[in-house]
């Protein structure tokens, strides 16, 4: 059993993370330290096992105070996107029953906006000077050692789905009961798949609210590594902390690929990605053209895999496969996969699309929503998180599409993955979503949202260039039917497309 405990012993100058931008950086010892304060903090103002701390911060190093402070008191960490409207923070906090919450002192006017302090969460931490309803921070961490909590049991994260289709919802499974330091499942896995060790040096340039960065982070410090900490994503400063601080992990999502990608040769050359052993990404579907491109710059480095933050299943692939079995996402991680009838349940067989399930699901609850629960899970207790994949002889998945995304036109299935697939390939488009918008004749048309490059934005023929594009690389009843072109697509910062914002209030253009 490993934590950040025992590095704050063996090695306790070593940094646990490092901004890039800043240089700021705090070691295991201090890690240590002032996690415990946190910790000791929350169990004295009343809170519980089990009791959930929201975290409301951008990425800094506080941020990794606060999750391993909520992590080692035994509770859930509940981290809140800070880019969400006032209405969906207050409905994070208040459906996840949160009885505490650490703010970022920039941040605070999020909180009390959205829940003024009548109404919740009980005990209020905020970065910087203590204020009437909130407790100095850094006065906390700043404390001599408090000693060790009585009993540290582990706790874990509770995360919240993006809303890219809906209000966000609360992913809860049972805590562990195990003392602190124990590994979750995820940690299990993915330590020995990706090679995770003290000497690891991990780029983590997402927001830190995210599953992803959150779980990543923390499972690179477990095992002794350091993190490297963007406080946002540029391209080029990314590779730059490749480069400086001879990273040997990096874990990106498609859209972080396209914008390194398209920095001119010149801006690519200037920095080495040597060090790179692993470089990792998830969270949306990878075109293959963009996959090869960065198998081509990068070299045999670039691992796939695909869950989600249900924890349903995992899949991997590694450079070698993804090069023999291009637009697949791997295998299973732990136990087996099943491509059901999404009408019928019945288990289709390898080559035909339909729900994919993995057999041995981690159980979990959408909080409060027991209906929305259940249909995560089949009779057998297989678990999906609503993808449309297939499986080859092989076992190899091969992800179409989110079955809420369908577009149905003229009684046809259209998946508009494979669309946008074939659009970002197109170098005057930097961005594509592909929706289903009413047609009075099919039902539903297909309509494709385009970010053009700078020089196409206004040239007159783009619409038919893009047209003759598409003619060459999918069927003509996939074809978008109408084209409209916007300046930026509403995307997290994880990558993933909000396509309930497109759809909300539109008018397309013909």
């Amino acid at each position: 059993m490993t934590s950040i405990s025992e590095f704050a012993r063996t090695r306790p100058d070593h940094p646990a993370a490092i901004v890039y931008e800043t240089g700021a950086s705090i070691s295991f010892a201090e890690l240590e330290n002032a996690s415990r304060n946190v910790a000791n903090e929350l169990v004295r103002r009343g809170l519980q096992y089990g009791d959930r701390v929201a975290i409301l911060m951008e990425n800094s190093l506080e941020y990794f105070i606060a999750m391993w402070a909520v992590r080692r008191a035994g509770m859930y960490i509940v981290p809140v996107n800070w880019h969400l409207r006032q209405n969906e923070i207050r409905h994070i906090l208040e459906n996840s029953q949160s009885r505490g919450l650490i703010a970022s002192e920039s941040l605070r006017h999020l909180a009390e906006d959205a829940c003024p302090e009548s109404a919740g969460p009980d005990v209020r931490l905020v970065s910087g000077e203590s204020i009437a309803g909130w407790l100095a921070f850094d006065d906390i961490v700043a404390r001599a050692s408090g000693g060790p909590l009585r009993a540290e049991r582990d706790g874990a994260p509770m995360y919240y789905t993006g809303g890219t289709t809906g209000a966000p919802k609360g992913i809860l499974r049972p805590l562990s009961g195990e003392a602190f330091g124990a590994a979750s499942l995820v940690e299990q896995v993915f330590t020995p798949t990706y090679g995770l060790g003290a000497e690891t040096r991990y780029l983590s340039p997402a927001p830190m609210y995210h599953a992803a960065p959150i779980g990543w982070t923390m499972m690179v410090q477990r095992v002794g590594g350091c993190v490297i900490l963007l406080q946002s994503f540029d391209a080029e400063r990314a590779l730059a902390a490749i480069d400086e601080y001879r990273v040997t992990h990096a874990q990106f999502v498609p859209t972080h690929f396209v914008r390194m990608l398209k920095l001119s040769e010149e801006v690519r050359s200037a920095y080495t990605l040597r060090s790179l052993e692993y470089v990792i990404h998830a969270a949306a579907p990878c075109p293959e053209a963009v996959k090869a491109k960065m198998l081509d710059w990068v070299g045999p480095k670039v691992f796939e895999y695909y869950g989600g933050s249900e924890r349903c299943g995992f899949t991997a692939i590694g450079p070698e496969e993804a090069m023999s079995h291009p637009g697949s996402v791997g295998r299973s991680l732990h136990g087996g996969m099943h491509i059901l009838d999404p009408e019928s349940g019945r288990e289709l067989p390898h080559g035909e699309a339909g729900l994919v399930y993995f057999d041995r699901a981690e159980h979990f609850e959408y909080y409060g929503q027991p209906g929305q629960s259940a249909k995560c899970f089949n009779d057998a207790g297989w678990g999906t998180m609503g993808d449309v994949g297939y499986l080859d002889k092989e076992g190899y998945l091969f992800l179409v599409d989110r079955l809420s995304n369908m577009i149905i036109s003229g009684g046809v299935n259209i998946y508009p993955q494979e669309i946008e697939d074939s659009l970002i390939e197109h170098p005057d488009v930097l961005d594509v979503a592909v929706l289903g918008i009413s047609d009075d004749e099919y039902g539903q048309r297909v309509h494709a949202v385009i970010v053009p490059s700078a020089s196409a934005a206004s040239d007159p023929d783009l619409v038919s260039r893009l047209d003759q594009h598409c003619r060459s690389r999918i069927a003509g009843y996939k074809r978008p039917k109408t084209y409209e072109f916007v300046s930026e697509l509403p995307r997290l910062p994880s990558g993933k497309l909000q396509k309930r914002i497109l759809y909300e209030g539109r008018a397309p253009q013909s």
